[in-house]
């Protein structure tokens, strides 16, 4: 039983049975939906993304390299791994650090 999540994302082929999972599970998404890739993958069911991105400096006109790590929820049914590039969106708050579920994984990045 695989529900809508209204984001024009792939269903992933793997049936889980995780409540946080926005597939198979009651937790709905919305807000933002970012893209990074995994670092870590050594918790269980949580993953560590890197998102890098660039910041203008109006001062100087020019644009600064930036990085940012957050700690996203992994359903069993997507199961991430280090070197992933994936897709994560924004949920209600899973835990002190966790508020993003992972929604699509893309694979190794080359």
């Amino acid at each position: 039983m695989t529900r809508d999540i209204g984001i024009d994302v792939p269903e992933p082929s793997k049936e889980c049975n995780d409540v946080h999972c926005p597939f198979h599970g009651k937790l709905s998404v919305r807000g933002q939906i970012l893209v990074g890739t995994v670092i870590s993958a050594k918790m269980d069911k949580s993953v560590v993304i890197e998102r890098r991105y660039e910041k203008m400096v109006s001062k100087y006109q020019r644009y600064e390299k930036r990085r940012s790590i957050m700690h996203v929820h992994n359903p069993p049914c997507i199961n991430a791994k280090v070197g992933d590039v994936v897709t994560v969106a924004e949920c209600r708050p899973l835990s002190k650090t966790k508020s993003f579920v992972v929604i699509q994984s893309e694979g190794v990045q080359k």
